[in-house]
């Protein structure tokens, strides 16, 4: 039997190690071509791999953001999807405000300057969502200030305050000067990650809000999903219900690694996953339709409230139909 290559778009998680270091077992028949592409803006320096699925269709598989495959659905673009969710965030450690500012709520923030990556990005989508289903502040009494360019156009609701500023690494320097009042992102900006400039969340307990959030909704809200063209899908229909397989199986190999108390250079690395593991009452980064509709959903109701789809619709709209049963 022919063995056919597929190109697999990656960023270098823990529990994708497997695929660099050859243990994952791809489905049979099939070879992976793994690339580590991360998910930056620049198509120039090697990242934006989320442009480069969605304009250029340069991987088979890939690891994508779940707003911008929300709204590629919506859109009637030609990819598909395997529930497989290799991101997940919590809103609440991503908000970020000065130190010397008197803001310990998202209530705080109305009327106020938040610095988000692009509107669209998923956490910007989580995050404006939380606020106002979660924590009852609207996300349109809020100047938006962006620092990408959308990987999806869309049309912006009437009335809502949005601007470019670019440069996400000056952010620090913005915050300290009081251009900015806040900003929400996964990854503080380099001033700020190094001390060089002051930021600190806005939650007085950002693991406690983020405790009582998975105790109401019961899960861990996807970042990233796995995506393929439909064409793909279409050959090779039983290839997506294999992936789901081989992606569990590196994923429960990565936690293996865990059992070492010193794999990790976080000096209390594996108290921190023992006492992840007793917090969650399980796995919190279960793959699978079933026990992700809700989740799902949510993004969708999101997604819609923002004027990022048109019309909602089913999240098994959204997956390889033989997937659905996962």
């Amino acid at each position: 039997m022919a063995t056919k290559t597929l190109s697999i778009a990656l960023d270098r998680y823990d529990r994708h190690f497997p695929f660099y270091d050859g243990t994952a077992n791809p489905p049979d028949g099939i070879e992976f071509d793994v690339k580590q592409v991360g998910q930056g803006t620049s198509f120039r320096d090697g990242s934006d791999r989320h442009g480069r699925m969605i304009h250029h269709n340069e991987f088979d598989i890939s690891e994508f953001s779940m707003s911008s495959y929300l709204m590629a659905k919506g859109r009637g673009m030609p990819l598909t999807a395997i529930p497989v969710f290799p991101r997940r965030l919590f809103s609440q450690s991503q908000m970020w405000v000065h130190p010397d500012s008197g803001f310990w709520h998202p209530k705080d923030l109305i009327g106020k300057k938040v610095a988000i990556s692009s509107f669209q990005t998923t956490l910007s989508l989580l995050a404006k969502g939380d606020l106002k289903f979660h924590y009852d502040v609207p996300w349109e009494e809020i100047h938006w200030l962006l620092t990408a360019e959308e990987k999806v156009k869309f049309e912006t609701k009437p009335g809502v305050k949005i601007d470019y500023i670019g440069d996400r690494e000056q952010l620090g320097y913005q915050l300290e000067s009081g251009e900015i009042d806040a900003f929400f992102l996964p990854h503080p900006p380099h001033s700020v990650a190094t001390g060089e400039t002051k930021a600190r969340h806005l939650f007085a307990d950002s693991k406690a809000e983020e405790q009582a959030y998975y105790k109401k909704y019961g899960d861990f809200p996807i970042m990233h999903i796995v995506v393929m063209h439909q064409e793909l899908a279409e050959s090779m229909p039983d290839l997506g219900k294999a992936l789901i397989k081989t992606f569990n199986d590196a994923r429960d190999l990565a936690e293996g690694y865990y059992e070492d108390p010193n794999w990790s250079r976080l000096a209390w690395g594996r108290h921190n996953y023992e006492e992840e593991r007793d917090a969650f009452e399980g796995d919190p980064w279960r793959n699978g339709f079933k026990e992700n509709r809700d989740n799902i959903a949510r993004f969708i109701k999101y997604s819609h409230d923002q004027g990022l789809i048109d019309t909602p619709y089913e999240p098994e709209e959204l997956f390889i139909e033989n997937t659905l049963d996962s």
